[in-house]
C-alpha cells in the first residue's frame, strides 16, 4: 500500500490537520456502527423501558452515602444508554485503529511524526465518542425527559463512558491480533460493566465492589444529577481517569508498534547513517 499524495510529508503545521481528517474519516465510515447507533439505540431503549416498567428502586450515592428512591424504568434507561455507548464507541475505535495500524507505520516511514499521529488519533477518539454520547442522550428523550440539569448530567456520564471505551478500543486495536478477540472483550466487558450498576437486575448493585468498574463513576454522576440534584464531580473525574489510563497505555503501544526501526537502528549504529 503506497502513501497517497495528500499524506506525503509536509511542514509540521500541515501534518496534524491532514492526519486528524483521515483519523476521523476512518472512525466515521463504519456503516455497521452507524446503523447500530441510529437503529439499535432507540430499539434498546424501547425494550429496556418495557421490561423495567415503573418498579421503584433504591440507588446509593457513594459520595454522600445517600439512598435515592428512583423510578426503575428511568434508571434502566440510563444503564441501557451507558451499555449502548460502551459497545458502539469501543467497536468504532477498535475497528478503525486496527485496520489503519499498518498504514500508520507507512506514514511514519514516510516522514510523519509519531507525536502528530498520536495527537490526531486522541482528538479523533474524543470527537467521535462525544458525538456517539450526544446522540444516545438525545435518543433517550422520547422515553424520559429529565429536567435540563439532569439531562446534562446524563450526557456527561455518557460522554465519560464513551471516552473510556473509545480509549479501550484504541488499546485493543493496537494490542490484539484478531477482530473476534477485540469485539468479544468490548461487548462482554461493556455488558457486565454497565449491567452490574443497575439494582433492578443485580442485587449487588449498591455494594462497594462496583467502585472498581469503569462505568461506576459515570453512572453515579448521571444518577446523582438526574435524580438527586447532586453534581458528583469527583465521580465524573473517576470515569475520565479510566479513559486517560486506557488511552495512555494504548498510545504507548501505538508508538512502539509504529516507530521507524530503520532510523532507530541508525542512531545506535553510525555505520548505518547515510554519508
Amino acid at each position: 500500500m503506497s502513501v497517497p499524495d495528500a499524506l506525503r510529508p509536509r511542514p509540521l503545521y500541515g501534518q496534524f490537520p491532514t492526519a486528524l481528517r483521515f483519523c476521523v474519516r476512518d472512525q466515521t465510515r463504519n456503516r455497521l456502527a452507524a446503523l447500530l447507533l441510529v437503529l439499535f439505540v432507540p430499539a434498546w431503549y424501547l425494550m429496556m423501558d418495557a421490561l423495567a416498567g415503573d418498579t421503584p428502586l433504591d440507588f446509593k450515592l457513594y459520595a454522600t452515602g445517600r439512598i435515592l428512591h428512583v423510578d426503575g424504568g428511568h434508571l434502566t434507561l440510563i444503564s441501557a444508554g451507558l451499555n449502548s455507548v460502551t459497545m458502539i464507541a469501543g467497536f468504532v475505535v477498535f475497528d478503525a485503529v486496527r485496520k489503519a495500524l499498518a498504514f500508520d507505520r507507512r506514514l511514519v516511514f514516510a516522514g510523519y511524526r509519531q507525536s502528530t499521529l498520536i495527537g490526531a488519533k486522541s482528538l479523533a477518539v474524543a470527537v467521535v465518542a462525544s458525538g456517539i454520547a450526544l446522540y444516545t442522550a438525545l435518543a433517550m428523550l422520547p422515553f424520559w425527559r429529565p429536567d435540563p440539569g439532569g439531562w446534562f448530567a446524563v450526557l456527561a456520564g455518557f460522554t465519560a463512558i464513551a471516552l473510556t471505551y473509545g480509549a479501550l478500543g484504541l488499546l485493543l486495536g493496537v494490542l490484539v491480533k484478531h477482530d473476534l478477540e477485540g469485539f468479544f472483550l468490548i461487548i462482554m466487558g461493556g455488558l457486565m460493566d454497565t449491567f452490574l450498576q443497575n439494582p433492578l437486575g443485580n442485587p449487588l448493585a449498591n455494594k462497594p465492589v462496583l467502585e472498581w468498574f469503569p462505568s461506576f463513576g459515570p453512572m453515579q454522576f448521571a444518577v446523582g444529577g438526574s435524580f438527586g440534584n447532586t453534581a458528583l464531580w469527583g465521580h465524573l473525574a473517576l470515569g475520565l481517569s479510566w479513559a486517560a489510563a486506557f488511552a495512555a497505555i494504548g498510545l504507548v503501544i501505538f508508538r512502539i508498534r509504529t516507530r521507524n526501526r530503520t532510523r532507530h537502528e541508525a542512531r545506535r549504529d553510525p555505520v548505518l547513517l547515510p554519508e
